[in-house]
C-alpha cells in the first residue's frame, strides 16, 4: 500500500463532506516581513504597532492577505492539488485579526459538485472556515475549483450548485473589537481621503505596474505551504509553464491599490471573485478599481464596496473586461468585489 498522498480527483468527493485539514500554522513577525518584501504592501495598520494602538487594537495585525493564504494553503492537499484551476470565490468574511503568534487551522465541507460535459473533470464547491488557536473562526469564505477525474469512467454524481450570495451585507460584515478611527493619523497614513470622498463609479487607476518573477511567485507560494502541481512542476501543464497563484495576482494588485485607496485599511468581506486568465512569470500586473457602494457602519468607519481589477500587458486600464461572448478579454487577470473598512 502506497504510503504517498496522489490527491484527490473529482470522483472523490461527496456532497456534505466535511474535511479537516492537515498542518495547524503558528504565525510569527516574519510572516509580515516577507510578504512585505514580495508585495509593495504598505497600509499602515499591518506596518505599525503605534498606529494599530491609536486605532483601538493591540498593536499591528498581520495583513489580512496573509491570513487568506495560510488558511487557503491549508486546504489545497485536500481541495486543489489536482486542480485545473482555481476558478471563483464568494461570501467571504474576515472574522477575527489574526497577530503574529496565532496558530490558524482549516477545515472545509463540500458544499457543490457539478460534472463537467467532457467527462474529464468537474467543480467542486466547498466553504472553508479557518480558525485560530482558541478555536474562534477568523476567516470563511466559499471557492470552487476545477478539478481533474483520476477514474473517468465513474460515474458523475447529482449536480448540486449552491445558491451564493451576491453581496455580503453591510450588517454582516465585522468590525474588530476595539477599532475605532476617532483619532485616525492621514498623514501617518500617507493619504487624505476619507470615505466620504469616493463616489459610487469613481475609477482608481493605481498607476505602478510590477512584472511578475517566477521565484518570487514560487517563494510566496511555498511560504503558504500551497503544494498545488501547477505552481511548481513545469511538466504538469502542455505548455511547460509554471501558473501563479492566483492569491499572489490578488496580493500584488490589492498592494499596487494603496496609490489612491491608502486608507482602504483593512479586508472585512469578499463579495465574489475571479481568476479571468492564467498569469505566468514574465506577465507585468497593472490595477484599476471601481467604486462600487458605501455602507456607514458607526460614527467613525465606513465600508467602501470594491471592484480591483488586475490586467496584464499595455492593454488600458478601465475598460472592457468581457468581449461579446461573455468571456474575459486575454489581458484580464482578476476581477474581485470586496469590502473594505476606510475612516469617515
Amino acid at each position: 500500500m502506497s504510503k504517498t498522498n496522489a490527491g484527490r480527483f473529482f470522483e472523490d468527493y461527496a456532497l456534505g463532506e466535511v474535511i479537516r485539514h492537515a498542518v495547524p500554522r503558528t504565525l510569527a513577525e516574519g510572516e509580515r516581513a516577507l510578504y512585505h518584501a514580495l508585495y509593495p504592501a504598505r497600509h499602515a495598520l499591518h506596518s505599525s504597532d503605534a498606529f494599530a494602538g491609536a486605532c483601538g487594537l493591540d498593536g499591528s495585525p498581520l495583513d489580512d492577505l496573509i491570513t487568506f493564504h495560510v488558511v487557503f494553503g491549508k486546504t489545497v492537499p485536500d481541495i486543489s492539488l489536482n486542480a485545473v484551476a482555481n476558478l471563483g470565490y464568494a461570501e467571504g468574511r474576515w472574522l477575527k485579526p489574526v497577530y503574529p503568534g496565532d496558530t490558524l487551522s482549516a477545515e472545509s465541507e463540500v458544499i457543490g459538485l457539478k460534472q463537467n460535459s467532457n467527462g474529464t473533470s468537474g467543480l467542486v464547491y466547498v466553504r472553508t472556515t479557518g480558525r485560530d488557536q482558541t478555536g474562534e473562526p477568523v476567516l470563511d469564505y466559499v471557492r470552487w475549483v476545477m478539478v481533474r477525474k483520476g477514474n473517468l469512467e465513474a460515474p458523475a454524481p447529482d449536480t448540486t450548485i449552491p445558491d451564493l450570495a451576491k453581496v455580503v451585507a453591510p450588517e454582516d460584515l465585522v468590525i474588530p473589537d476595539g477599532l475605532s478611527f476617532a483619532d485616525y493619523d492621514f498623514t501617518a497614513a500617507g493619504e487624505p481621503h476619507r470615505w466620504g470622498d469616493y463616489a459610487k463609479g469613481e475609477v482608481i487607476d493605481h498607476v505602478d505596474g510590477s512584472t511578475i518573477e517566477e521565484a518570487e511567485h514560487m517563494l510566496a507560494t511555498r511560504l503558504w505551504q500551497n503544494t498545488a502541481k501547477v505552481h511548481f512542476d513545469a511538466t504538469f501543464r502542455e505548455d511547460g509553464k509554471r501558473l501563479i497563484y492566483g492569491g499572489h495576482v490578488i496580493s500584488m494588485a490589492r498592494a499596487l491599490s494603496f496609490n489612491g485607496l491608502a486608507n482602504a485599511q483593512m479586508l472585512v468581506a469578499i463579495n465574489g471573485g475571479a481568476h479571468a486568465n492564467p498569469c505566468f512569470a514574465g506577465d507585468t500586473l497593472r490595477a484599476w478599481t471601481e467604486v462600487l457602494d458605501a455602507a456607514p457602519l458607526t460614527d467613525d468607519i465606513g465600508a467602501l464596496r470594491l471592484r480591483l481589477v488586475a490586467v496584464k500587458g499595455p492593454e488600458a486600464l478601465a475598460g472592457d473586461l468581457k468581449g461579446e461572448d461573455g468571456r474575459y478579454l486575454p489581458h484580464v487577470l482578476l476581477d474581485l468585489d470586496y469590502w473594505a473598512l476606510m475612516p469617515r
